[in-house]
């Protein structure tokens, strides 16, 4: 089965082919990051025009690195949610428009859950379930009990900020362009991640639900000083910017492997499924690898982790194949999907 699959949830353009749910015969991606640089974060009016401008010709590059026309398409994938109204919009739109000129069935699909589903993509065997998905990106931060593909039962998630909302505000804080994440990583590779004692925030009665406002805002009250406590500004040196950034992303990360690990325990899980752009944190890696050695760790490949549309189409495969049929016309949009 040759599905196309189209992405359009924030701010990554993607037109993508993919064979039975596993071959990637094209992955066509344009990133916005030059134009939502200046504002420090995704302008959504400008990510959507942006989608209009690029969305066909994207399509296009998608088909000729595939080497195929369109009458080859067996079905059309494309993320329904969740992410950003208009941009999502612009993606169903043309997906039920391919659907009715082309005469193929079209299909829906969790964006959260094709991060997961991403990890999976290139292994030849999959998992032994259940399994734990931990989806760490700029929009999202959850872990799910995964008992098949396309079963889930949510276990923990942000309160406020994702993660990697997180990593970017801080860096905004630091000075740095957006996004900031993989430059607060290359900072802290040489900082002292014990001289700030930041903490992440606890959520009561719900110990794998994680909160970042707190510890985003320690960050800001360490730059700023702290009036109350006659504690003046902190000069942004290299030195101290190189420790701010370790002693945060040291509190942010080990915040994560701690609850994933004690999840993995309670749920019987032997296998961490794990996807979104903060996966690619080397220092997150290195984190699960010693904290938990006896897990198998899935990870995305990099060109998978970030948002793309192979991942909505090898996850449409299987959803197409459990439903038996694609979905109506009238499915809509959604900015939330819940598990």
């Amino acid at each position: 089965m040759i599905v196309l699959g189209i992405e359009t949830t924030c701010d990554e353009t993607s037109c993508s082919i993919v064979k039975n749910g596993s071959e990637i015969l094209s992955n066509a991606i344009t990133s916005q990051i030059d134009l939502h640089a200046e504002y420090g974060g995704v302008v959504p009016e400008l990510s959507c025009r942006r989608h209009v401008d690029v969305l066909i010709p994207v399509l296009k590059q998608c088909l000729a690195e595939a080497n195929l026309s369109m009458d080859k398409i067996d079905l059309i994938a494309v993320a329904y949610g969740p992410g950003l109204i208009g941009a999502l919009l612009i993606g169903v739109t043309a997906a039920k428009t391919l659907s009715l000129a082309l005469n193929r069935p079209f299909i829906g699909v969790n964006h959260v859950e094709a991060h997961l589903y991403a990890a999976l993509m290139s292994e030849k065997t999959p998992p032994e379930f259940p399994c734990l998905g931990i989806v760490l990106s700029g929009g999202h931060t959850t872990i799910v009990l995964m008992h098949d593909i396309g079963r889930y039962s949510l276990i923990g998630e942000t309160i406020d900020d994702a993660i990697g909302e997180a990593f970017d505000k801080v860096g905004k804080q630091l000075g740095l362009h957006y996004p900031g994440g993989p430059q607060i990583e290359a900072l802290a590779h040489k900082g002292d991640k014990h001289r700030f004692p930041f903490k992440p925030g606890k959520v009561k009665e719900k110990p794998f639900h994680f909160s970042f406002s707190g510890l985003k805002t320690a960050v800001l009250y360490t730059i700023n000083g702290q009036n109350s406590q006659m504690v003046e500004p902190l000069p942004l040196t290299e030195q101290n910017m190189q420790d701010i950034s370790a002693s945060f992303q040291h509190a942010a990360l080990t915040d994560v492997v701690d609850k994933v690990i004690v999840a993995a325990k309670k749920y019987h899980c032997k296998t961490l499924v794990f996807g979104g752009g903060v996966t690619n944190n080397q220092e997150l890696r290195k984190l699960v690898a010693e904290k938990a050695p006896s897990l198998q760790a899935l990870w995305p490949p990099f060109g998978l982790s970030l948002d793309n549309a192979a991942m909505i189409a090898g996850l449409g495969y299987h959803c197409f194949l459990k439903k038996g049929c694609g979905d109506s016309l009238e499915l809509n949009a959604l900015t939330r999907i819940a598990f």
